[in-house]
C-alpha cells in the first residue's frame, strides 16, 4: 500500500465525455467566455482605476472583485481548455493540489467581499451622515486585506486535510478541474473529517453571510423607500439591485453546489453548475455592473471621450 500511494504522482481529469467534435465546439465557446470575462473585469478594474470619481469605497471593493473573477477564471479555465484538446493529458499532483488551493481561495474571497460590498451599501443609505466616518479609507484597506488574508487561510485548512490523505488510485477525476470534492473520492482513507470541515465552512462562509446580506438588504429597503427625491431614490435602487443580482447568482450556485444533497444532483449536473459558477458569473458580473450602474456607464463614457480627444489632438 505504501509503494502504491507514491505512484500516484498526476492525475487525469475526465471533463466532459462528448465527443471530439463537442469538446471543439465547447472549447471554442469557452475560450469565447474567457476573453470577455478577462476583459469585462479588466476593463472595470481600469476604469475605476482611471476615473477619479469612482475613487470610493464602493468601487474599491469592485475593483477587488474583478481581480478576484479573473484571478478564479485564470486558475480553473485554461486547464480546462486543454483537456478539451487532449482528454488524456494528466495535471501533476502539486499541479492539481494548487488548483484546488486557489479556487477554494478566491471563492472564500469572493464571499467575503461580497459581504463587505453589501456592509459599505447599508452604511451608505441608511448611514449617511457617518458613512465618511465608519468606511474611511484605513477601514476599507483593513477591510479588503482581511477578506483575502482569511480566505486563503481558509482554503489553507482544506489543503492541509487533503495532503494528509493517501493516493493510491484509482487516478481519473470525474470533473473538468480538480474541485475539492471530487479529488477526496480519489483518497485510499476516510475523508469524513474533510466532509464535516468542508460543510462547517460553508455554513460558515455562505449561510452566514447570505444571512446577513439578507438583513442588510432588507433594512437598505426599508430606507430607500423613505427616501422623497425620485432621483436618489432610482440612484440607489441602480447600484444596490446590481450588487443583489451578484449575490444572488454567487451565493444561490455555491449552495446548490456544496449544501444540497448529493443524490439530488448527479455528477454530470454538478458539471454544468459548475460551469455556471466558473464561467459565467465572472462573466456576467462586468456585464451587471457596467448595464445597471449609472455611474460605471458614465465613467466609461468619460474615458472613451477622453481617449478619442487626445487621439484627434
Amino acid at each position: 500500500m505504501e509503494e502504491n500511494q507514491t505512484l500516484v504522482t498526476e492525475f487525469i481529469l475526465l471533463g466532459f465525455c462528448l465527443g471530439p467534435r463537442i469538446h471543439l465546439v465547447l472549447f471554442l465557446l469557452f475560450s469565447v467566455f474567457y476573453t470577455f470575462t478577462l476583459l469585462g473585469n479588466g476593463t472595470i478594474l481600469g476604469i475605476i482605476c482611471l476615473d477619479s470619481r469612482l475613487h470610493t469605497p464602493m468601487y474599491f471593493f469592485l475593483s477587488h472583485l474583478a481581480i478576484v473573477d479573473m484571478a478564479y477564471a485564470c486558475n480553473t479555465v485554461p486547464q480546462t481548455l486543454v483537456n478539451l484538446l487532449d482528454e488524456t493529458k494528466p495535471i501533476s499532483f502539486a499541479g492539481c493540489m494548487t488548483q484546488t488551493f486557489l479556487f477554494l481561495a478566491f471563492a472564500h474571497t469572493e464571499c467575503v467581499l461580497l459581504v463587505v460590498m453589501s456592509y459599505d451599501r447599508f452604511v451608505a443609505i441608511c448611514h449617511p451622515l457617518h458613512y465618511t466616518v465608519i468606511m474611511s479609507w484605513r477601514v476599507c484597506t483593513i477591510l479588503a486585506a482581511g477578506s483575502w488574508i482569511f480566505s486563503f487561510l481558509l482554503a489553507l485548512v482544506h489543503l492541509v486535510l487533503i495532503l494528509r490523505l493517501p493516493f493510491c488510485g484509482p487516478h481519473q477525476i470525474n470533473h473538468f478541474f480538480c474541485e475539492i470534492l471530487s479529488v477526496l473520492k480519489l483518497a485510499c482513507a476516510d475523508t469524513t473529517l474533510n466532509q464535516v470541515v468542508i460543510f462547517a465552512a460553508c455554513v460558515f462562509i455562505l449561510v452566514g453571510p447570505l444571512c446577513f446580506v439578507l438583513v442588510s438588504y432588507t433594512r437598505i429597503l426599508v430606507a430607500i423607500l423613505r427616501i422623497q427625491s425620485g432621483e436618489g431614490r432610482r440612484k440607489a435602487f441602480s447600484t444596490c439591485s446590481s450588487h443583489l443580482c451578484v449575490v444572488g447568482l454567487f451565493f444561490g450556485s455555491a449552495i446548490v453546489m456544496y449544501m444540497a444533497p448529493k443524490s439530488q444532483h448527479p455528477e454530470e449536473q454538478q458539471k454544468i453548475l459548475f460551469l455556471f459558477y466558473s464561467f459565467f458569473n465572472p462573466m456576467l458580473n462586468p456585464l451587471i455592473y457596467s448595464l445597471r450602474n449609472a455611474e460605471v456607464k458614465g465613467a466609461l463614457r468619460r474615458v472613451l471621450c477622453k481617449e478619442t480627444h487626445s487621439q484627434v489632438v
